[in-house]
C-alpha cells in the first residue's frame, strides 16, 4: 500500500495559504510520502491550481485531486486543464473526479443534480476520449454532443479516479476509470462492498486492477487521548456526514461517524489500523493530519509529532 497525505483547505489569508501549501508539499516529498491529495472545498482554493503550484515546488511526489466536481465545468475544459497540468508536473497528476453532492451542486451552484451516476458515465466518455488525444473528440450521448478537435495528449498515463460509493458508481468507476477516491469508508465497507464491486467491474471490462484511494484522519496521541481525538474529528470534519451518499456508505461499515474512521493512538496503533485498510484492499491511503491540543502551540507540536510518525510508517506499509 502507498501512503499519501491530504493537503489544502486550510484557514488563513490568501498569501499565507500559498506559502503553507508550498511548505506542506515540500515536507511531504522530503518525508518520502508517495502522494499528496488536494480536496476541492466549495469555498476554498481551486484544487487543480493547487496541484500546479505544488508541482512547481517538487520533483517526484504524485499529486492528486480529491475530487473535482464534474458539474462545475465541461469535460473538454477539464481535460484541457488536467492535461496541461499533467505535462507541467512531469506526468505526476492523478485526476480525481466525481458527481459531488446535492448540497454543493444543486443548493450552492444552482445546477441540476439529477441522475448523477448516468451523468458521470456520460462525462467520462467525453473526458476519456479527450485525454486519449490528439485527434477529434466526437462523442454524442444523453448529456453531451461534442465534436471538438484537440492537439493535447498525455505523454505518460494520467490516472482518472472517480469518487464511487454506491454499486452503480463502483461499476462505472471499474469500467471507465482507473480506480476510486474515497472518504467516509472504513475497512469493512471497503473490504466487503467497495473492493469486490470495483475489482469485478474492472476485470469484466478487461482493465487492470483499479486503485482504491481511501482518505482517513490520523492523530498521534496517548491512548488516554484517543476519545478526544475522535471528538475533534467529529467537530471539524462532521459536515461530511450530512450527505446521504456518505450515510449509506457508513451503513455498510462499522464506523458511525468520522471520529470512528480516525486512526488515533500511538505509533503501533496507527500502523495496525493502516494495515487493516491494506488488508481490506486499499492500494493508496491518504491521511488527513488531525492534531490535538488546547492551545495553538500544542496543536502545532501535535502536528509535527504526527508528521514524523507518518514519515516512518510510509516505509512500514509498502
Amino acid at each position: 500500500m502507498r501512503l499519501g497525505v491530504m493537503i489544502g483547505a486550510e484557514r488563513g489569508d490568501m498569501a499565507r495559504k500559498v506559502s503553507k501549501l508550498v511548505s506542506d508539499i515540500q515536507w511531504a516529498e522530503s518525508a518520502g510520502l508517495d502522494s499528496a491529495w488536494m480536496p476541492q472545498v466549495p469555498n476554498d482554493f481551486d484544487c487543480l491550481t493547487m496541484v500546479a503550484l505544488m508541482a512547481a515546488n517538487t520533483t517526484r511526489i504524485e499529486l492528486g485531486t480529491a475530487v473535482v466536481p464534474l458539474q462545475a465545468q465541461h469535460p473538454i475544459a477539464l481535460a484541457r486543464q488536467a492535461l496541461s497540468i499533467h505535462a507541467m508536473s512531469g506526468g505526476r497528476l492523478a485526476l480525481g473526479v466525481g458527481p459531488s453532492h446535492h448540497w454543493i451542486v444543486r443548493d450552492m451552484l444552482g445546477l441540476p443534480y439529477e441522475k448523477p451516476a448516468a451523468y458521470t458515465r456520460d462525462y467520462l466518455q467525453v473526458l476519456n476520449t479527450a485525454i486519449a488525444g490528439p485527434g477529434p473528440v466526437d462523442v454524442e450521448n444523453d448529456s453531451f454532443t461534442v465534436h471538438n478537435p484537440t492537439v493535447l495528449a498525455a505523454d505518460t498515463p494520467m490516472p482518472v479516479l472517480v469518487s464511487a460509493l454506491g454499486p452503480v458508481m463502483l461499476q462505472i468507476a471499474g469500467e471507465h476509470a482507473d480506480g476510486t477516491s474515497l472518504w467516509m469508508a472504513d475497512e469493512k465497507a471497503i473490504g466487503e462492498h467497495i473492493a469486490p464491486k470495483i475489482n469485478k467491474a474492472a476485470a469484466e471490462a478487461g482493465k487492470p486492477a483499479p486503485r482504491i484511494v481511501a482518505g482517513i484522519p490520523v492523530t498521534l496521541c496517548a491512548n488516554s487521548e484517543i476519545e478526544a481525538a475522535k471528538d475533534r474529528a467529529n467537530r471539524i470534519l462532521a459536515e461530511a456526514e450530512t450527505s446521504p451518499n456518505y450515510q449509506r456508505l457508513l451503513d455498510r461499515g462499522e464506523a458511525r461517524n468520522v471520529g470512528d474512521l480516525c486512526a488515533a493512538g500511538d505509533e503501533e496503533s496507527i500502523l495496525k489500523r493502516f494495515k487493516q485498510f491494506a488488508d481490506a484492499g486499499v492500494t493508496d491511503l491518504s491521511v488527513r493530519l488531525l492534531p490535538i491540543g488546547q492551545t495553538r502551540d500544542e496543536l502545532i507540536a501535535s502536528k509535527y509529532r504526527t508528521r514524523e510518525v507518518i514519515a516512518e510508517l510510509a516505509k512500514a506499509v509498502r
